[in-house]
């Protein structure tokens, strides 16, 4: 009984060894990995805050655009005394412009998608070869 306890706490002071050592090897990386994690957490964080600030010029912009359509609906409705003034050549109108302003907010995503995409290819290729030349004795 007493040979079991001894290999037991053994054991788990062993591995409280082993859990503190495994624990203070996973700290920030050094040297020129340090450098590669500090541009790459700088690149995140830009691309972040460029991706947010887009979102809130777009969000605004349809916000702007649907209360535009709202009132026109309002006005429309109260010098015709219609409920629903909207015939159909205003439908085709609204529905054009609908179609032609979510083109745009398209390309415009896309354009930054693929440019994002072109830096941070360049940045990882770039990331490469320092590492390849560092290497080479």
């Amino acid at each position: 009984m007493r040979i079991a306890f001894l290999v037991v706490t053994a054991l788990s002071l062993g591995a409280a060894g082993q859990a503190t050592a495994q624990d203070t090897a996973k700290t920030k990386p050094g040297g020129l990995n340090k450098v590669a994690h500090n541009i790459s957490s700088t690149a995140k964080k830009a691309g972040r805050d460029t991706k947010a600030e887009l979102k809130r010029a777009s969000s605004g912009a349809h916000r702007a655009l649907k209360a535009n359509g709202n009132e026109g609906k309002e006005k429309a409705s109260a010098a015709t005394g219609i409920s629903n003034p909207v015939p159909e050549p205003v439908d085709a109108v609204a529905r054009k412009v609908s179609h032609v302003s979510k083109k745009t907010g398209a390309h415009v995503k896309h354009s930054v998608k693929r440019t994002s995409r072109k830096a941070h290819h360049a940045l990882t290729n770039a990331g490469k070869d320092a590492k390849e030349e560092l290497k080479k004795p």
